[in-house]
């Protein structure tokens, strides 16, 4: 079994902001898909042996939904592809990795924690650096420019055709089709 995680914040207020392109990865792809509730998160079907993933809790406490599927699930956590916003990307640029740090995001901190290991891989999907560092928070809360928004739309969709190679193909063939684009 594996999951595709999208990482956002729940609620209308947030729905179209930066910070909320993992949500519009899995939107995407449960597109006519029955969602199933546990107590932190929604999860879909979308193929045999994968489940997608939106988390019911605030980015921060993204880590509380992601165990309820691993442990329901008995997901090993290099199954675990977590999609998740990123200020030090240009906007709409993607970047599969096999692993790494949580970078000082804090949706990938709480997923560390209750997963104990950075080893599982992530989509970063570039939202733009805020011009004042002192506004990040506004930034990442923000909507994006209209200048911006068939950027992030493009970059929503190659994020989920990533995702999919991910899950049947593997991380090296997805990073080599989408990390270039």
């Amino acid at each position: 079994m594996k999951a595709i995680v999208g990482l956002g914040n729940p609620g209308r207020r947030y729905a179209s902001t930066r910070h909320n392109v993992g949500f519009q990865v899995v939107e995407l792809l449960a597109k006519d898909v029955q969602g199933h509730a546990f107590e932190f998160c929604i999860w879909f079907k979308i193929l045999p042996g994968l489940v997608l993933l939106k988390p019911l809790t605030f980015m921060n406490s993204s880590g509380l939904a992601v165990a309820q599927v691993v442990e329901r699930f008995q997901i090993d956590s290099a199954d675990v592809l977590v999609i998740v916003d990123d200020i030090h990307l240009d906007v709409g640029r993607l970047r599969f990795r096999r692993n790494g740090s949580h970078g000082g995001h804090n949706g990938l901190r709480s997923i560390e924690r209750v997963l104990g290991s950075s080893d599982y891989p992530r989509v970063r999907m570039g939202v733009g650096q805020p011009t004042d560092s002192d506004r990040l928070m506004d930034h990442v809360l923000g909507e994006f420019t209209s200048s911006e928004a068939d950027i992030i739309s493009s970059a929503v969709g190659q994020a989920a055709n990533g995702a999919i190679c991910w899950a049947t193909e593997g991380i090296e063939l997805a990073m080599n089709q989408f990390n270039a684009r």
